[in-house]
């Protein structure tokens, strides 16, 4: 229950912690090992980026009425990188909509044991986003006694 409440106590930090990972690794990647994005990596940095910004400064303001703001970000994100992990990992959902221009969505540039890849990646750092945000966002009960 401690963990509970830390996380719960400084959700905002622990999740803007999360996005400066995140946006970092995006970057690593891409500007330093030369991986080029697909266009779902695109859409799930377009959702990822403005949340190390938006978390950046509720954290320095400890204001969290960005929550509900910022939790919908995190949400479709990790439904596009769902989907993008699937397309990686089954042959057939790549054939739906494949990507026609640029690196192909189903590329795997990293495939650690054979299932951590760079949606894997992401959606984790989507969720773990999502659950700080949703387990900070009613103040401490033990606050208020």
């Amino acid at each position: 229950m401690k963990i509970a409440a830390f996380c719960r106590r400084h959700c905002l930090y622990l999740a803007w912690f999360v996005s400066v990972i995140a946006v970092a690794g995006s970057l690593y990647l891409s500007e330093v090992l030369k991986y080029e994005p697909c266009k779902l990596c695109w859409f799930q940095r377009i959702f990822m980026y403005p949340q190390l910004i938006l978390l950046g400064i509720a954290t320095y303001r400890n204001d969290k009425k960005i929550i509900p703001y910022v939790l919908p970000l995190s949400l479709i994100g990790g439904c596009i990188s769902i989907y993008h992990y699937a397309e990686q990992k089954i042959p057939a959902l790549s054939k739906v909509l494949p990507c026609t221009i640029g690196v192909p969505c189903n590329k795997d540039y990293l495939n650690y044991f054979g299932f951590i890849t760079i949606p894997l990646l992401a959606l984790i750092a989507f969720a773990l986003i999502a659950i700080l945000l949703w387990t900070g966002r009613k103040e401490d009960i033990s606050n208020h006694s």
